[in-house]
Protein backbone atom coordinates (compact mmCIF):
# COMPACT_ATOMS: atom_id res chain seq x y z
CA UNK A 1 0.00 0.00 0.00
CA UNK A 2 1.40 3.41 -1.02
CA UNK A 3 1.53 6.75 0.78
CA UNK A 4 -0.52 9.93 0.48
CA UNK A 5 1.66 13.06 0.53
CA UNK A 6 0.33 16.47 1.59
CA UNK A 7 2.68 18.83 -0.21
CA UNK A 8 2.93 22.55 0.54
CA UNK A 9 3.28 24.70 -2.57
CA UNK A 10 4.30 28.37 -2.94
CA UNK A 11 1.87 30.98 -1.64
CA UNK A 12 3.19 33.51 -4.13
CA UNK A 13 6.86 33.40 -5.00
CA UNK A 14 7.64 30.22 -6.94
CA UNK A 15 10.87 29.85 -4.94
CA UNK A 16 8.83 29.30 -1.77
CA UNK A 17 9.02 25.53 -2.17
CA UNK A 18 11.27 23.05 -0.44
CA UNK A 19 13.72 20.68 -2.07
CA UNK A 20 11.84 17.81 -0.46
CA UNK A 21 8.54 18.98 -1.98
CA UNK A 22 10.10 19.05 -5.45
CA UNK A 23 11.53 15.58 -4.93
CA UNK A 24 8.13 14.20 -3.86
CA UNK A 25 6.26 15.91 -6.70
CA UNK A 26 8.69 14.44 -9.18
CA UNK A 27 8.52 10.93 -7.75
CA UNK A 28 4.83 10.24 -7.10
CA UNK A 29 2.56 8.50 -9.61
CA UNK A 30 -0.09 11.20 -9.55
CA UNK A 31 -0.66 14.72 -8.24
CA UNK A 32 -4.21 15.63 -7.17
CA UNK A 33 -4.36 19.41 -7.67
CA UNK A 34 -6.96 21.98 -6.66
CA UNK A 35 -6.24 23.88 -9.89
CA UNK A 36 -4.37 21.86 -12.52
CA UNK A 37 -3.51 25.00 -14.50
CA UNK A 38 -1.65 26.59 -11.59
CA UNK A 39 0.03 23.34 -10.63
CA UNK A 40 1.07 22.76 -14.25
CA UNK A 41 2.82 26.15 -14.22
CA UNK A 42 4.68 25.17 -11.05
CA UNK A 43 5.74 21.82 -12.48
CA UNK A 44 6.87 23.40 -15.74
CA UNK A 45 8.96 25.94 -13.83
CA UNK A 46 10.88 23.08 -12.21
CA UNK A 47 10.81 20.80 -15.27
CA UNK A 48 8.63 18.15 -13.61
CA UNK A 49 6.28 16.01 -15.67
CA UNK A 50 4.16 14.06 -13.17
CA UNK A 51 0.56 13.34 -14.29
CA UNK A 52 -2.15 15.58 -12.81
CA UNK A 53 -5.77 15.13 -11.88
CA UNK A 54 -8.15 17.77 -10.55
CA UNK A 55 -9.28 17.57 -6.94
CA UNK A 56 -11.32 20.50 -5.66
CA UNK A 57 -14.37 21.25 -3.54
CA UNK A 58 -16.76 20.72 -6.47
CA UNK A 59 -15.57 17.21 -7.31
CA UNK A 60 -14.03 15.90 -4.08
CA UNK A 61 -17.13 13.85 -3.18
CA UNK A 62 -16.81 11.80 -6.38
CA UNK A 63 -13.01 11.96 -6.68
CA UNK A 64 -12.12 10.87 -3.14
CA UNK A 65 -13.15 7.21 -3.65
CA UNK A 66 -11.15 7.14 -6.92
CA UNK A 67 -7.98 8.45 -5.25
CA UNK A 68 -8.46 6.15 -2.27
CA UNK A 69 -8.74 3.16 -4.60
CA UNK A 70 -5.53 4.15 -6.37
CA UNK A 71 -3.73 4.39 -3.04
CA UNK A 72 -4.98 0.95 -2.05
CA UNK A 73 -3.65 -0.37 -5.36
CA UNK A 74 -0.17 0.90 -4.45
CA UNK A 75 -0.05 4.23 -6.29
CA UNK A 76 1.84 7.10 -4.64
CA UNK A 77 -0.26 10.27 -4.65
CA UNK A 78 0.47 13.87 -3.68
CA UNK A 79 -2.23 16.43 -2.90
CA UNK A 80 -1.52 20.10 -3.61
CA UNK A 81 -3.72 23.18 -3.25
CA UNK A 82 -3.45 26.46 -5.13
CA UNK A 83 -1.11 27.74 -2.43
CA UNK A 84 0.21 26.59 0.92
CA UNK A 85 -0.70 23.36 2.68
CA UNK A 86 -3.64 21.32 1.32
CA UNK A 87 -6.42 20.60 3.77
CA UNK A 88 -6.36 24.06 5.40
CA UNK A 89 -9.31 25.97 3.90
CA UNK A 90 -8.63 23.81 0.82
CA UNK A 91 -9.52 20.28 -0.36
CA UNK A 92 -7.72 17.35 1.21
CA UNK A 93 -9.17 16.94 4.69
CA UNK A 94 -11.74 14.31 3.72
CA UNK A 95 -9.27 12.23 1.70
CA UNK A 96 -6.82 12.33 4.62
CA UNK A 97 -9.53 11.13 7.01
CA UNK A 98 -10.52 8.24 4.76
CA UNK A 99 -6.90 7.32 3.99
CA UNK A 100 -6.12 7.07 7.70
CA UNK A 101 -9.22 4.93 8.25
CA UNK A 102 -8.04 2.62 5.45
CA UNK A 103 -4.60 2.24 7.04
CA UNK A 104 -2.78 4.30 4.39
CA UNK A 105 0.30 6.23 5.46
CA UNK A 106 -0.23 10.01 5.31
CA UNK A 107 2.95 12.06 4.98
CA UNK A 108 3.01 15.85 5.50
CA UNK A 109 5.55 17.75 3.42
CA UNK A 110 5.55 21.21 5.08
CA UNK A 111 6.41 24.52 3.54
CA UNK A 112 4.96 27.96 2.88
CA UNK A 113 1.81 28.98 4.75
CA UNK A 114 0.07 32.35 4.41
CA UNK A 115 -1.43 32.31 7.92
CA UNK A 116 1.90 31.81 9.67
CA UNK A 117 3.76 34.17 7.33
CA UNK A 118 1.28 36.94 8.13
CA UNK A 119 1.30 36.14 11.85
CA UNK A 120 5.06 36.38 12.35
CA UNK A 121 5.21 39.66 10.37
CA UNK A 122 2.15 41.22 12.01
CA UNK A 123 3.81 42.54 15.15
CA UNK A 124 1.03 40.93 17.20
CA UNK A 125 1.60 38.19 19.82
CA UNK A 126 2.49 34.98 17.98
CA UNK A 127 2.91 32.54 20.87
CA UNK A 128 -0.77 31.55 20.96
CA UNK A 129 -3.14 32.03 18.05
CA UNK A 130 -6.45 30.79 16.62
CA UNK A 131 -6.75 30.17 12.88
CA UNK A 132 -10.29 30.91 11.68
CA UNK A 133 -9.83 30.68 7.91
CA UNK A 134 -12.73 32.22 5.99
CA UNK A 135 -15.63 33.54 8.05
CA UNK A 136 -19.14 32.48 7.00
CA UNK A 137 -20.22 34.83 4.21
CA UNK A 138 -23.35 36.39 5.72
CA UNK A 139 -26.26 36.01 8.08
CA UNK A 140 -26.78 34.34 11.42
CA UNK A 141 -23.85 31.93 11.11
CA UNK A 142 -21.45 34.82 10.52
CA UNK A 143 -22.81 36.83 13.47
CA UNK A 144 -22.61 33.82 15.77
CA UNK A 145 -19.03 33.07 14.74
CA UNK A 146 -17.95 36.65 15.41
CA UNK A 147 -19.78 36.69 18.75
CA UNK A 148 -17.93 33.53 19.77
CA UNK A 149 -14.60 35.28 19.11
CA UNK A 150 -15.21 38.36 21.27
CA UNK A 151 -13.64 36.82 24.39
CA UNK A 152 -10.92 34.87 22.54
CA UNK A 153 -7.59 35.97 24.02
CA UNK A 154 -5.40 34.40 21.34
CA UNK A 155 -4.36 36.31 18.21
CA UNK A 156 -6.90 35.65 15.43
CA UNK A 157 -6.04 34.80 11.82
CA UNK A 158 -8.49 35.02 8.91
CA UNK A 159 -8.37 34.56 5.15
CA UNK A 160 -10.46 36.86 2.97
CA UNK A 161 -11.09 37.69 -0.67
CA UNK A 162 -10.20 41.27 -1.69
CA UNK A 163 -13.75 42.20 -2.74
CA UNK A 164 -15.07 41.20 0.70
CA UNK A 165 -12.27 42.74 2.78
CA UNK A 166 -13.96 46.04 3.69
CA UNK A 167 -17.21 44.32 4.71
CA UNK A 168 -15.26 41.88 6.89
CA UNK A 169 -13.23 44.67 8.49
CA UNK A 170 -16.49 46.50 9.29
CA UNK A 171 -17.99 43.38 10.86
CA UNK A 172 -14.82 42.75 12.87
CA UNK A 173 -14.86 46.36 14.09
CA UNK A 174 -18.50 46.05 15.16
CA UNK A 175 -17.89 42.76 16.96
CA UNK A 176 -14.42 43.29 18.42
CA UNK A 177 -13.95 47.06 18.70
CA UNK A 178 -10.74 49.03 18.18
CA UNK A 179 -8.27 46.17 18.09
CA UNK A 180 -4.95 46.11 16.31
CA UNK A 181 -4.90 44.41 12.94
CA UNK A 182 -2.35 43.52 10.27
CA UNK A 183 -3.61 43.06 6.72
CA UNK A 184 -1.22 40.98 4.61
CA UNK A 185 -1.71 41.21 0.86
CA UNK A 186 0.02 39.22 -1.88
CA UNK A 187 2.41 37.65 0.63
CA UNK A 188 5.80 36.65 -0.84
CA UNK A 189 4.85 38.11 -4.23
CA UNK A 190 6.35 41.15 -5.95
CA UNK A 191 3.75 43.59 -4.60
CA UNK A 192 3.55 42.20 -1.06
CA UNK A 193 2.25 44.69 1.50
CA UNK A 194 1.43 44.43 5.20
CA UNK A 195 -0.77 47.22 6.52
CA UNK A 196 -0.86 47.66 10.31
CA UNK A 197 -3.17 49.75 12.47
CA UNK A 198 -6.54 49.62 14.23
CA UNK A 199 -9.62 47.97 12.77
CA UNK A 200 -11.58 51.24 12.20
CA UNK A 201 -8.49 52.73 10.51
CA UNK A 202 -8.25 49.65 8.30
CA UNK A 203 -11.86 50.15 7.15
CA UNK A 204 -11.11 53.74 6.09
CA UNK A 205 -7.81 52.81 4.44
CA UNK A 206 -9.15 49.98 2.30
CA UNK A 207 -12.31 51.86 1.38
CA UNK A 208 -10.02 54.52 -0.08
CA UNK A 209 -7.56 51.96 -1.49
CA UNK A 210 -9.46 48.88 -2.72
CA UNK A 211 -7.11 45.90 -2.43
CA UNK A 212 -6.20 43.27 -5.00
CA UNK A 213 -4.79 39.82 -4.45
CA UNK A 214 -4.98 37.26 -1.66
CA UNK A 215 -5.63 38.67 1.84
CA UNK A 216 -4.64 37.39 5.28
CA UNK A 217 -5.90 39.23 8.37
CA UNK A 218 -4.22 39.02 11.77
CA UNK A 219 -6.27 40.55 14.60
CA UNK A 220 -5.28 41.07 18.23
CA UNK A 221 -7.06 38.83 20.70
CA UNK A 222 -9.12 40.09 23.60
CA UNK A 223 -7.17 41.19 26.64
CA UNK A 224 -7.44 39.06 29.77
CA UNK A 225 -10.74 39.57 31.63
CA UNK A 226 -10.58 42.30 34.26
CA UNK A 227 -9.82 41.16 37.79
CA UNK A 228 -12.66 41.49 40.30
CA UNK A 229 -12.40 44.39 42.74
CA UNK A 230 -10.43 43.34 45.79
CA UNK A 231 -12.46 43.12 48.98
CA UNK A 232 -10.46 41.73 51.97
CA UNK A 233 -13.59 40.41 53.69
CA UNK A 234 -14.72 38.61 50.54
CA UNK A 235 -11.21 37.20 50.02
CA UNK A 236 -11.21 35.80 53.58
CA UNK A 237 -14.62 34.22 52.96
CA UNK A 238 -13.36 32.60 49.74
CA UNK A 239 -10.33 31.15 51.54
CA UNK A 240 -12.71 29.67 54.13
CA UNK A 241 -14.95 28.23 51.37
CA UNK A 242 -11.96 26.50 49.73
CA UNK A 243 -10.78 25.12 53.06
CA UNK A 244 -14.27 23.75 53.71
CA UNK A 245 -13.98 21.85 50.41
CA UNK A 246 -10.73 20.23 51.57
CA UNK A 247 -8.15 22.58 50.02
CA UNK A 248 -5.21 23.20 52.32
CA UNK A 249 -4.86 26.75 53.68
CA UNK A 250 -1.67 27.64 51.77
CA UNK A 251 -3.13 26.57 48.43
CA UNK A 252 -6.42 28.29 49.17
CA UNK A 253 -4.71 31.60 49.86
CA UNK A 254 -2.62 31.26 46.67
CA UNK A 255 -5.75 30.68 44.57
CA UNK A 256 -7.57 33.65 46.04
CA UNK A 257 -4.48 35.83 45.59
CA UNK A 258 -4.38 34.95 41.85
CA UNK A 259 -8.09 35.62 41.47
CA UNK A 260 -7.74 39.17 42.81
CA UNK A 261 -4.27 39.89 41.44
CA UNK A 262 -2.93 40.36 44.96
CA UNK A 263 0.29 39.09 46.56
CA UNK A 264 -0.31 36.07 48.78
CA UNK A 265 0.96 37.95 51.81
CA UNK A 266 -1.97 40.39 51.38
CA UNK A 267 -4.46 37.51 51.59
CA UNK A 268 -2.56 36.10 54.57
CA UNK A 269 -2.74 39.51 56.27
CA UNK A 270 -6.48 39.77 55.60
CA UNK A 271 -7.06 36.30 57.09
CA UNK A 272 -4.91 37.15 60.11
CA UNK A 273 -6.73 40.43 60.70
CA UNK A 274 -10.09 38.70 60.38
CA UNK A 275 -9.10 36.07 62.97
CA UNK A 276 -7.78 38.71 65.40
CA UNK A 277 -10.97 40.79 65.07
CA UNK A 278 -12.99 37.79 66.23
CA UNK A 279 -10.92 37.29 69.38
Amino acid sequence: MASLYLVATPIGNLEDITLRALKVLGAVDLIAAEDTRRTRELLAHYDLHTPLTSYHRHNQASKTPYLLRMLQEGKEIAIVSDAGLPGISDPGEELVRQAIAAGITVVPVPGANAALAALVASGLPAGRFAFEGFLPRTGKERRERLAALVAEERTLIFYEAPHRLVATLKDLTTALGERRVAVGRELTKKFETIWRGLLPEAVAHFQANPPRGEITLVVAGAGPPPLPAYDPARAVAEVAELEARGVDRKTAMARVARRYGQPRREIYRACLNSRESKL
